[in-house]
């Protein structure tokens, strides 16, 4: 690990406080909206459709998350989702679970910064730079050392990243210094997450280091066991639905499940509600950008009760959240306890 520089603590000195979802009212402004068009009609549609998916008792509701939603100012957001019982299952990015979730309950900041500054003297000070937003490398090394600390106390094995992240979870019960962290709140409340690139985080280098220094006794992470598992949540759910923030593989993946699904002989319905918040552009051909219409292609996602919203997550998603948080339909549902799928 680099020597501290003084520098450092220059870009470093005003965190990034996450929304509460419960501070303010979006329903009047989402019932507005819905007579308006353009974005703000699609995000009142989108808004919608995620609380019609937490209102039927059939719904399995999957949050698909990519991006860098929760270092700028949504993590408190996700783990509210969880809390609340209108998530029964996630799949993100390593990024999103290790670099941004686990980074803040081990007691580290992201920071408000500035996209007009030099990015060889943030180098030279040891921060990193998410468009406007400013991390410490040092304690992203800090993260990747605890990461391998949870590997080292493992038996050795082929692990998926919902198991490597449960012990994530049940790591932090014990050493968290924030407490209400989506990986915690997910574990305590028996909610899978799912991680099917684990390794492109602050986690790979952790494993990295824990398999150098146990070359033939160590763990590894099985993205096949990972496709396995939410394959099963799929044939264990009379319907689906996916709230989709980004899209990368996260989205992919947990598409993907219909058809892995159709080819172990299950019969299983396409995702009955898909939403998607992305500003990705849908002309390049990429999973990322392309269409809940074009996943019905695929045999993906049912048409009828969803919704593209182009539109950057860190405004759209706060309020799609918050319209279902003061609807409470929340308070009466089912918790479908995924975790206890996989117990052995």
């Amino acid at each position: 690990m680099k020597d501290k520089n003084p520098l450092n603590e220059n870009f470093l000195t005003e965190p990034i406080e996450h929304i509460d979802i419960a501070g303010f009212n979006a329903v009047p402004l989402i019932e507005s909206m819905s007579k308006m068009s353009f974005s703000a009609r699609e995000l009142a549609a989108a808004s919608k459709i995620f609380d019609r998916m937490i209102s039927d008792e059939s719904c399995t509701v999957v949050l698909s998350l990519a991006g860098s939603t929760s270092a700028a100012g949504c993590m408190a957001l996700y783990s509210d989702m969880v809390r609340c019982n209108m998530v029964d299952a996630v799949v993100a990015t390593g990024a999103s679970i290790v670099d941004m979730d686990f980074l803040e309950a081990i007691g580290f900041r992201h920071y408000r910064g500035t996209t007009e500054i030099d990015d060889a003297v943030l180098r030279d000070a040891y921060v990193d730079r998410i468009y406007d937003t400013f991390i410490d490398e040092r304690q992203l090394q800090e993260c990747d050392e605890q990461v391998k600390r949870i590997a080292d106390r493992l038996p050795a094995g082929a692990y998926s990243s919902r198991e490597f992240i449960r012990e994530m979870g049940r790591y932090l019960v014990s050493n968290a210094k924030k407490k209400n962290s989506l990986v915690q709140i997910a574990y305590e409340n028996k909610v899978p997450i799912f991680c099917p690139a684990f390794s492109d985080s602050s986690a790979g280098f952790g494993l990295v280091k824990h398999q150098t220094e146990r070359p033939s006794d160590h763990v590894s992470i099985d993205s096949v066991k990972d496709f396995r598992e939410l394959t099963q949540i799929k044939i264990n759910s009379a319907n689906t639905g996916l709230l989709i923030i980004g899209g990368g593989v996260p989205k992919n993946f947990i598409q993907d499940v219909v058809i892995c699904a159709e080819v172990l002989g299950a019969d299983v319905p396409m995702h009955k509600y898909a939403v998607q918040i992305t500003v990705a552009d849908a002309r390049d051909g990429a999973c990322s950008s392309s269409t809940l219409k074009e996943a019905r292609s695929w045999g993906k996602v049912d048409s009828g009760n969803d919704q593209m919203v182009f539109c950057e997550g860190t405004i759209a998603v706060p309020l799609l959240a918050s319209y279902a948080y003061h609807r409470g339909n929340w308070k009466n549902r089912k918790r479908r306890n995924l975790a206890d799928l996989f117990l052995v």
